[in-house]
């Protein structure tokens, strides 16, 4: 495992304490979650069956604001100051515009690689550009690992770790070209598609094939599109955004996804949210692993348990929790999730 600003953080004591070779997930633990709450049910999740915690601590890596190093945006100013009673009770970005339900549902996988602060930024700035244009390319998250780094990117590093709100900012003055998963792979689609396969972790799947036992380097950063058959050229294929901004509060978030689009959030993961089948998940047992970063793509309340929600997407493919989603509990900032949140227009 490698440690990065993210996993340096306040919950590093407990990420250094841990076996790092002990189960991600077992059947006992499993039970014990299931008898201790009913809110959300655990399960062997097939995409960690015999994995390490170090094997998901490997997928972790987001930056947030509790952090040393985290690099905040501005807050954003353009809201209306509406009061949560005059919002839907419930939305669903993945439903709620039917041109773009199927790229804003579209679950990608991040494969064996710390690139989740890539991945929850892109996706917002791409589903955002589906709703205000009908936009339906898909957006690079290799771009964005790749070339948003260093200083120019809160010290972002690739595969190792990053800054979802510093990949926000750099969407405003380098912007991210084209890019689709990696099977489309010169099919001329897009510029950069996402060079690693999406995988199974020490599993057998017949839909995916099995992780490497490493993590993958860094793609290094190109001004050349990496899909050798795309006919435009990589300076003429970056799109930017218009501005980026933090989000404070859980009524602005409401306001914030129903006005614009998905947001971009982060949370830190402990052992039991490996094994995440379905429900709101609350955290219930186990130690921190890390900062991670996701979608938010809509809210609601769960009749069953009585809470709010969050609906979350991940990117860990669909053979990961509810088909590649969670809810997770709103209102009381459930693992730092409503701690550090952006956004940008489009």
């Amino acid at each position: 495992m490698k440690f990065t600003l993210a996993t340096l953080s306040l919950c590093a004591a407990s990420v250094l304490s841990l076996d790092m070779s002990a189960p991600a997930v077992t059947e006992e633990m499993v039970h014990a979650i299931n008898k201790k709450q009913s809110s959300w049910k655990a399960h062997v999740s097939p995409r960690f069956v015999n994995a390490t915690l170090g094997d998901v601590a490997m997928l972790l890596g987001a930056v947030q604001s509790t952090d040393p190093g985290f690099e905040p945006l501005p807050e954003a100013t353009h809201y209306k100051g509406l009061h949560a009673s005059a919002l839907p009770t419930s939305y669903d970005a993945t439903t709620a515009i039917p041109q773009c339900s199927s790229l804003i549902g579209h679950v990608r996988d991040q494969s064996s690689c710390g690139s989740c602060w890539a991945f929850a930024s892109t996706e917002a700035f791409n589903d955002r550009r589906c709703i205000a244009y009908n936009d339906q390319t898909f957006y690079s998250a290799e771009d964005t690992l790749a070339c948003c780094s260093g200083l120019k990117c809160g010290l972002s590093n690739g595969c190792n770790g990053g800054q979802p709100t510093s990949a926000w900012k750099w969407f405003t003055s380098a912007g991210v070209t084209t890019g689709g998963g990696f099977e489309t792979m010169n099919t001329g689609q897009t510029c950069n598609p996402y060079p690693f396969e999406a995988c199974a972790h020490h599993v057998e799947s017949s839909v995916y094939p099995a992780c490497p036992s490493d993590e993958y380097s860094t793609p290094k950063c190109s001004a050349s599109c990496l899909d050798t058959k795309y006919t435009k050229k990589y300076a003429d294929d970056k799109v930017l955004a218009k501005s980026a901004y933090s989000i404070s509060g859980v009524t602005k978030m409401m306001e914030e996804l129903v006005t614009y689009g998905p947001i971009t959030a982060c949370l830190t993961v402990y052992e039991d949210f490996t094994s995440y089948q379905s429900g709101v998940y609350v955290h219930t047992s186990g130690s921190a692993l890390g900062g991670h970063a996701i979608e938010i793509v809509g809210y609601g309340h769960d009749e069953a348990s009585g809470l709010d929600y969050w609906k979350v997407k991940n990117s860990w493919n669909d053979s990961w929790g509810n088909g590649g989603y969670f809810w997770i509990k709103k209102g009381t900032n459930e693992c730092g999730i409503e701690g550090t949140v952006s956004a940008g227009l489009v």
